[in-house]
């Protein structure tokens, strides 16, 4: 597919195309969100962007320094605070010296300060030995002080103040006493019990990451798509430019009239929904009873580079429910949406209650937000300067690639992600066993240039979307048009979308809504296989003529419960589904299911 036909002159949604057939040519895009270069020294400025980009990783160094200038400037003209930062170093060095000076009989751990619980950087008994234990807690103070230093300085722009924190906290974790051989005791203890072979074995394990990384081969982990994850009976049934539509054979002699449609982000492959068969939804919705549609996007090029989010609305979330509809007639559906997908899901939806009111009996969104005011520390890579440096970036190649995404991701919790693989990698020389989810994480997709942009600026930057701004086909819409029953899922460690931002559907939407929060983060809160024991969630619903309670009070009200919450979607579906019926044929009345392509497709398998 050439930029050449994705700008033809089609400018309406064609109708889908029969199960059997495949190729259904793209709409135009609408504008950019930003204008193409119109003159040559535009064209040298965002060359020199995209340039200085590569040596960053996509951060705009100019984002950076105008939110330290802003932090600097207001804590030099504050000598109260620079009073209470310096009492506090004082005193902690006071106290740090005083225990160093006068030690117990018996020593104490952790005296001073201990570290935060979901920091785990220091939970080896190793540092619990007086020597190392100082050490960690010294670190510990300087990073307490440095927060105190850049927080509450009065004046500062709220989100200039969230990047300087941040900012200091990664230099920071750079520094951390876990982080080099000779003041971990983890390290030296290996050394000690192997004579120094976890050394060569950090060698190894450095020389095959950077062979893969130049080389651009992903080193072998045993999870294969379609032998051993992605595995779940199925057929292809529909392919167009955008999506490869799947619906799953059933395995139970009768099935709920309605399907399920799963929309999942197409900023990683679909089968994080179907990893091996004791995790996999998918498995789980039809061993319960229920016909599953799943799309699968395919993974955008270069060449792709002027899809728009209204492509992705149009040709897949709307050709689904189109040939949903022609396999499955006169049932409505239970739309379901993951991350980036409930977003585009809930736009599509908003669509549809004016247009087909009875299109959809249930809409569920995992982990996915519509207001996007209180994204969490994501937002710190979305303002003015960093888009316009991003869009640079992905003008040049015409894509966002895995690379900037995943490393955006990973600096988020750099401290799990980052620098612990590092340490238990090169230091202590042995790999971690990975499993299905992190060969799935590692399986990344890439995002065209038109649609990223337009999704950063209008949702993200402008929040159109909560406020009534956002475009359907020229028209707004709103999110007080979704009248059908939600169930909405919010993770408890959300750092990609924050549980709290996903709960303010509750005063987006006129709809029932039963909101459950469940332990874990994005990815392994959503993947609560039953059969896993660690599994706790809360649920409540709201009545769409109920009062509204804020989070913090959800929280104290909400029922906790053990296990997985995949039973109470279940429970919720069913009571939102009619009696059970034989399964519908695959793809539809008419084919030859037997001609169709087996999942997981070829969307999926493409790098």
């Amino acid at each position: 597919m050439t930029a050449q036909a994705m700008n033809s002159e089609v400018v309406t949604f064609e109708p889908a195309k029969p199960p059997s057939q495949v190729g259904t040519a793209l709409p135009a895009a609408p504008a950019p969100a930003r204008a193409e270069p119109t003159s040559t020294f535009d064209v040298i400025d965002r060359l020199a962007h995209a340039t200085i980009a590569r040596g960053t990783g996509g951060l705009s160094p100019a984002a950076l320094a105008l939110a330290l200038l802003d932090w600097q400037l207001h804590l030099a003209i504050s000598p109260g605070k620079q009073l209470a930062l310096a009492s506090e170093a004082i005193r902690d060095a006071v106290r740090f010296l005083e225990a160093l000076a006068h030690p117990h009989p018996v020593y104490g751990t952790w005296s001073q300060i201990a570290p935060a619980p979901n920091d785990r950087r220091f939970s080896d008994p190793d540092w619990e030995l007086p020597a190392f234990n100082m050490l960690a807690q010294a670190f510990l103070l300087t990073e307490r002080w440095w927060q105190s230093a850049t927080t509450g300085v009065h004046g500062v722009a709220r989100q200039d103040a969230a990047i300087t924190d941040f900012a200091i906290r990664q230099g920071l974790d750079v520094l951390a006493p876990t982080n080099f051989a000779l003041t971990n005791p983890e390290v030296l203890r290996k050394i000690i019990e192997t004579g120094g072979g976890n050394f060569v074995g950090g060698v190894h394990n450095w020389v095959e990451d950077w062979k893969a990384l130049v080389t651009g081969r992903r080193p072998e982990h045993g999870f294969v798509v379609g032998q051993n994850v992605a595995v779940t009976n199925g057929k292809v049934v529909y392919r167009n430019e955008l999506i490869e539509l799947i619906q799953y054979s059933p395995t139970t002699p009768h099935v709920r009239p309605e399907p399920i449609l799963i929309v999942p982000a197409w900023i990683m492959k679909y089968y994080i929904l179907d990893l091996s068969p004791h995790n996999s939804l998918v498995h789980f919705l039809v061993e319960n009873g229920f016909t599953v549609f799943m799309i699968s996007w395919r993974n955008p090029t270069p060449e792709d580079r002027n899809i728009s989010l209204e492509d992705y609305r149009r040709l897949g979330v709307d050709a689904a429910i189109e040939v949903i509809n022609r396999i499955i007639p006169g049932q409505p559906i239970h739309a379901t949406g993951y991350c980036l997908g409930g977003t585009l899901l809930s736009i599509a939806a908003a669509r549809l209650s004016k247009e087909k009111p009875d299109c959809l009996r249930t809409v569920t969104l995992l982990a996915a937000q519509t207001d996007f005011t209180e994204a969490g520390e994501l937002t710190l890579f979305i303002n003015e300067s960093q888009v316009a440096f991003l869009e640079d970036m992905m003008w040049q190649r015409g894509v966002l690639e895995t690379t900037q995404m995943a490393g955006a991701f990973q600096m988020l919790r750099s401290n799990d992600l980052i620098w612990s693989r590092m340490i238990r990698d090169y230091l202590i020389g042995e790999r971690q066993p990975l499993s299905d989810l992190m060969a799935w994480n590692a399986d990344a997709t890439r995002m065209p240039y038109r649609m990223h942009s337009e999704y950063l600026r209008q949702l993200f930057l402008d929040n159109d979307l909560a406020e009534g701004r956002y475009r359907v086909d020229g028209k707004p819409i709103s999110l007080s048009d979704l009248h059908a029953p939600m169930f909405v899922v919010g993770t408890l460690r959300d750092h990609v979308a924050p549980w709290k931002s996903a709960f303010k559907i509750h005063f987006l939407a006129d709809a029932d809504t039963t909101f459950v929060l469940t332990n874990g983060g994005h990815n392994a809160g959503v993947v609560a296989a039953p059969n896993e024991p660690w599994h706790s969630y809360q649920i409540l619903t709201k009545l769409k003529d109920g009062l509204y309670i804020g989070p913090d009070e959800w929280l104290k009200v909400a029922p906790k419960r053990e296990g997985s919450w995949w039973h109470e979607w279940v429970t919720f579906l069913n009571a939102h589904s009619g009696e059970p019926v034989s399964p519908p044929p695959m793809g539809g009345a008419g084919n030859d299911g037997n001609a169709l392509q087996e999942a997981p497709g070829q969307y999926v398998l493409q790098h």
